[in-house]
């Protein structure tokens, strides 16, 4: 082990359910190449994304903070410059900061998740764009292609970024005549394998680092939809699709209603339909495996793990019809909200074939992460997940993108209000019982569910009745975030006129809002 700086490589397997990978108990041999990381790493078994998409999720993340308080939770919001990126903290660190990134919402919006970083590379959109690309071309040719590349490409970073920021423009890319182009020649998954192979390249040839350690973010989106996987793996997980007619119709018209994606079923998918998504979704998922067992491979023979931080997660999981759901738009159950965390270390601060079993939170891997490069402060070392022991309430919130709202709103109003899919919803989570609730009126305690994660992970059974005594302490929880929630999430950096008082500030740390 080397005394220098480990190297920090942040995988995020964009909307993958734990539940759908070997090492997390599914009965297919969906992840191989995982499966075999998780044995040389600790492996979380109950970790909670902060919130159900991406924006909110990545935002707590790279911020260590809940969505109420860094305020991401709609597809135009814009990070406060208050709050400072993991990316920045370790840039100023000495890190050599980088990403791969195959999410639009990440890499193309302009939102401010790409603060920090020397280098960001986008694989969605039209073409590859480097916004924070650092370096210059040789000779004066290359300077000319890249400053064309580098113009034509922001010119559709703007154009994709308005569709986030307009309900019409939005709408627009709903219609069934525009989704073949921007899944195809705006390539909205990107490129898992070239991400993947200029990630490997940077950690292995460190000619542009000059000896830095390297933060590298990594985001893959094989497995959200739509589902185009290799015909091999549509082979070994839904042979119905190459056989079926109806099957292959069905996954076209799937594929190509993204409105479809969002709104909440009227009726429970048909078992034949279910068994065609689960099979595609399950292919996406053991094609994205074949890849990042590639990537884990060339960095172990390269011999980068030696010195090496490798966490993997997601930063959400998806409904494949589950309660009548589909997508991530509004829900905390576990679908969405449990995620797979399995982290590698090459120092005892995770310990190898280990398995953690208490409730933890994404948001944690900010701390994480610093403490492991020497970058955190005291109180954000006390937030680490290399700690055992004592564990606090994790909490997670899911508040509707406003843009798809109106879109639901406007084609199903009666619907989405009978699924409470316009209302927000905040989850507590505290040792094996989980308490749902959705907002009414300023009020997150008159519609609860309380599961238990352990013997009921699909949450079919609410106990709520049958244990009234346990829902009363996780509704006190959930009282308690609500209220500093109101407290300290008007506004980034405004602190209330009673946050000095002893008992205020005690129960805002016991929260986790304070360090």
């Amino acid at each position: 082990m080397s005394n220098q700086a480990p190297d920090i490589i942040l995988l995020v397997l964009d909307t993958q359910r734990a539940d759908r990978l070997s090492c997390y108990g599914y009965e297919k041999e969906t992840s191989p190449a995982l499966d075999r990381l998780a044995t040389e790493s600790t492996r979380f078994r109950h970790a909670v994304a902060a919130a159900q998409w991406t924006i909110p999720s990545h935002a707590s993340m790279f911020t260590g903070v809940y969505p109420d308080i860094h305020q991401m939770v709609q597809s135009y919001s814009i990070l406060p410059k208050t709050l400072p990126t993991l990316a920045e903290r370790l840039r100023d660190g000495g890190y050599y900061t980088a990403a791969f990134c195959n999410n639009p919402l990440v890499g193309v919006v302009n939102n401010g998740l790409r603060r920090g970083f020397y280098s960001f590379l986008n694989y969605s959109g039209l073409m590859t764009d480097r916004p924070n690309q650092a370096g210059i071309p040789a000779n004066l040719i290359d300077r000319y292609r890249s400053w064309f590349k580098r113009v034509l490409a922001g010119t559709f970073g703007k154009f994709q970024d308005a569709f986030a920021r307009s309900d019409a423009l939005l709408s627009l890319s709903f219609n069934p005549l525009m989704v073949p182009l921007w899944q195809t020649a705006l390539s909205f998954k990107g490129n898992t394998e070239k991400s993947l192979e200029d990630a490997a390249e940077l950690l292995c040839d460190r000619k542009k680092t000059e000896g830095q350690p390297i933060f590298t973010f990594i985001n893959l989106m094989e497995t959200h939809m739509p589902y185009h996987p290799p015909r091999k793996f549509v082979e070994r997980f839904a042979p119905r699709v190459l056989k079926d007619k109806e099957a292959r119709q069905y996954l076209r018209q799937f594929n190509s209603d993204v409105y479809g994606w969002l709104a909440p079923l009227a009726d429970p998918l048909n078992r034949y339909h279910k068994e065609t998504l689960d099979g595609m979704y399950d292919a996406e998922v053991a094609a994205q495996d074949e890849q990042v067992g590639h990537f884990v491979e060339r960095l172990q023979e390269n011999g980068v793990l030696d010195n090496a931080l490798l966490i993997v997660c997601a930063d959400h999981g998806e409904h494949l019809g589950e309660k009548r759901l589909l997508g991530h738009t509004n829900a905390i159950y576990n679908e969405l909200a449990r995620v797979p965390l399995i982290i590698r270390d090459a120092t005892d601060a995770f310990p190898r074939g280990t398995i953690r079993d208490e409730v933890v939170s994404t948001r944690q891997l900010f701390h994480s992460i610093l403490t492991a490069a020497s970058c955190a402060t005291e109180a954000e070392m006390r937030l680490t997940l290399a700690l055992t022991g004592e564990t606090q309430p994790v909490f997670a919130m899911a508040i509707p993108p406003q843009n798809v709202l109106n879109l639901l709103m406007q084609r199903q109003p009666e619907l989405v209000r009978e699924m409470q899919c316009d209302r927000p919803a905040l989850a507590v989570w505290e040792r094996e019982y989980k308490l749902l609730a959705r907002e009414s009126d300023g009020d997150y305690l008159e519609s609860c569910e309380l599961y238990n994660i352990v013997s009921d992970p699909r949450e079919t059974l609410d106990l709520r009745d049958i244990l009234p005594e346990r829902t009363e302490i996780l509704q006190d929880y959930l009282e308690d975030f609500y209220q500093q929630k109101n407290l300290v999430g008007a506004g980034v950096g405004d602190r209330p006129d009673n946050f000095d008082d002893p008992q205020v500030y005690q129960r805002l740390k016991d929260l986790g809002y304070l360090e």
